[in-house]
């Protein structure tokens, strides 16, 4: 095996919970040995804090692994929990969702009762269209309240939903509802992006132009008022259809392994995997890591995830989580930067933000903007930060903590993937004394090891593949049509192991670092390099605000490591007035990653990039670096939040 030089960062301090924080957290530290004495007990202990028609007697049934079964006996309805409970106990009308649309003054406060009255009115229009449960449903809209109706909609009536992030071209959207069977898609004319009204309609109608796809309806949301084309029996407004609607309809119980949603992970290539998830371990899982990581309060928070509801991020901590405790939430259409780059702070000032769950990405955005636009906002309304969708590195950690959190507000990293369903590994903030960059240990009731090639654990202080060594509730139950994949997939690189492609560290205090998937890690003549660990020495330099880093081939050593860095914005501004050039920076920090890492890890080759590519969610694509880095054509740049941004790049 090549040697491995990865390492975990030598955090710079650590910060226990706030004394007041720590005496109301809901997450407390007896959870570690409720978990430990008697996982299943404890699970089961979860799951009945949520609303069941009919109890479970069995908790698992791992007899045919790796396909699990969690509470299978049990019934319940998602969209009862997330809706109908909260009405029920009397607080129908306090507000469920500030909606926030981009273009300013755009607004509207739904109530629960508003909320319940929409989804019940939407499940009738969908039983309407002939849609029962066990159907599919694919939704592909952009972030306004009706994607959250749409989805609580479908699980009413036990239909399986399939959002499609809006970003997706029609190729891969008539993929994935081919792929999933849908009868139905729930559409928009289109949604508001960077300041201008953006079709989302054309792409469902050349998704469906060829014929040959089982969709029949296609329910059509007026947003941006566009003009769209019309296909007369197959077309239908939204607006239209729920005005004529029963008010009245009753949440089905459901069986806890009935399908709630498919949701599909992009890929380079080959055929998207439709991972699915059931009903009610998943809502179990959702729920408790929403009350007891991030600490969610109903009645006292005002929680904003930051994510589309096109991906898991935002099923599980917009749609499912938050909405099972019945916590207020802030849903918000735009980018962060429109129509100023103060925008996300003005919001928390707005509404009273108390908790804020975002990725690294916009985090290290922020800090390429200059910290004086959050400083001219009154942000004392957070108490805890959450990060979530790539490992932070310690530099945005801590700038997070000092800048938006007052230097004091927790920071809870978190990992978990499209496929665990809900948070993994992530520390308690009333408990855990937290370090910079490290999702630290395994939520209570999750079993995480970091093993070698045999499988074997490592010790503190080594590396090796992330693995989840037990079956846990929110697991995804399947690839969609095609459990051998699934076994393949997962299942196949350690017996009896989950491993879905991420690396780690545990450092000498048993906290993990997660190093980003092993397909990003380089070999550099015969050490192994970790892409997230440069990425974080280049971060760590005073005038970089975000970097990205490949492997690419070299004749001399296999694979030579290349960076693509964003300098800070009172850096870019200051080398620009003087006209500085670009070679001192650059072997400056090619001798900071020196430094900080070890000579073997020294960029071949660093440019200094005004931004780089990535989705509109925030990830980094670093297939199209590669294929920039080894001079080759650059693949398919459609799902890029801006596909110029390559261009510059190139140039």
């Amino acid at each position: 095996m090549a040697q491995d030089t990865q390492h975990a960062p030598e955090p710079a301090a650590s910060y226990p919970p706030p004394a007041e924080f720590a005496t109301a957290a809901n997450g407390t530290a007896d959870l570690y040995q409720e978990a430990a004495q008697d996982r299943e007990s404890f699970w089961a202990e979860q799951a009945r804090r949520l609303p069941w028609h009919t109890d479970f007697e069995e908790v698992l049934d791992w007899s045919e692994a790796p396909f699990a079964r969690w509470f299978a006996d049990g019934e319940l309805n998602a969209s009862y929990v997330c809706l109908d409970q909260h009405v029920e106990a009397g607080r129908g009308e306090e507000v469920a969702i500030h909606w926030v649309g981009e273009p300013e003054g755009d607004r509207l406060d739904l109530t629960w009762n508003d909320l319940l009255d929409r989804t019940r009115r939407a499940a009738n229009v969908l039983l309407e269209l002939g849609v029962r449960a066990g159907d599919r449903v694919a939704i592909y809209l952009p972030m306004i309240p009706e994607a959250v109706v749409a989805m609580l909609a479908c699980a009413r009536i036990g239909a399986t939903h399939s959002v499609v992030f809006g970003g997706f071209a029609p190729s891969a959207l008539r993929t994935r509802i081919d792929d999933a069977e849908a009868k139905v898609v729930i559409t928009a004319d289109g949604g508001y992006r960077k300041g201008k009204a953006s079709a989302l309609k054309p792409n469902v109608d050349a998704a469906l132009e060829d014929g040959g796809s089982p969709v029949s309806k296609v329910l059509v949301v007026r947003r941006t008022g566009q003009e769209v084309d019309w296909v007369e029996g197959r077309d239908l407004w939204w607006h239209e259809q729920l005005a004529e609607a029963s008010r009245e309809h009753e949440a089905e119980p459901m069986p806890a392994e009935q399908p709630l949603f498919i949701l599909y992970t992009s890929g380079t290539t080959g055929k998207p995997k439709g991972i699915f998830h059931t009903t009610g371990g998943y809502l179990t899982q959702a729920a408790y890591t929403a009350r007891t990581v991030l600490d969610l309060k109903p009645g006292q928070d005002v929680h904003w995830c930051t994510a589309d509801v096109g991906w898991v991020t935002g099923h599980t901590y917009i749609v499912y989580g938050p909405m099972a405790l019945g916590v207020t939430q802030v849903l918000y259409e735009g980018t962060p930067d429109t129509p100023h780059k103060g925008r996300w702070w003005e919001i928390v000032e707005q509404f009273g933000v108390t908790v804020l769950y975002t990725a690294p990405t916009a985090i290290r955005a922020a800090m390429k903007w200059g910290d004086d636009i959050p400083a001219g906002y009154d942000l004392s309304s957070i108490r805890l930060l959450g990060s979530v969708g790539e490992p932070i590195n310690p530099e945005a950690w801590t700038w997070y903590r000092n800048h938006i959190g007052a230097g004091t507000a927790p920071v809870v990293d978190t990992w978990w993937q499209t496929e665990t369903g809900a948070m993994m590994i992530a520390p308690l903030p009333g408990v855990t004394e937290l370090v910079p960059g490290s999702a630290q240990v395994p939520v209570p009731g999750i079993e995480v090891d970091v093993v070698d090639d045999a499988g074997r654990s490592v010790a503190d202080g080594e590396g090796g593949y992330l693995v989840v060594r037990e079956p846990w509730p929110a697991m995804l139950r399947g690839v969609w049509g095609d459990p051998q994949r699934f076994r393949d997939t997962y299942w196949s690189r350690f017996e009896g192991m989950y491993f879905a492609g991420d690396g780690a560290k545990r450092d000498e205090d048993g906290n993990v670092w997660v190093l980003g998937r092993v397909d990003d890690v380089m070999n550099v003549s015969g050490h192994r390099l970790s892409t997230a660990e440069i990425e974080s020495a280049l971060v760590g330099h005073d005038a970089v605000a975000e970097a990205a880093v490949v492997g690419a081939s070299d004749p001399g050593t296999g694979q030579a490591v290349v960076a693509y860095v964003i300098l800070r914005g009172e850096v870019a501004q200051e080398r620009a007035d003087r006209g500085a050039e670009d070679a001192e920076l650059v072997e400056e920090l090619r001798q900071h990653v020196s430094r900080e890492i070890g000579p073997i890890a020294r960029p071949r080759d660093i440019t200094i990039v005004p931004e780089l590519p990535k989705t509109r969610s925030g990830k980094i694509m670093r297939r199209l670096l590669r294929d920039v880095a080894e001079g080759n054509e650059v693949g398919d740049v459609s799902t890029l939040a801006d596909p110029t941004v390559m261009d510059h790049i190139r140039r």
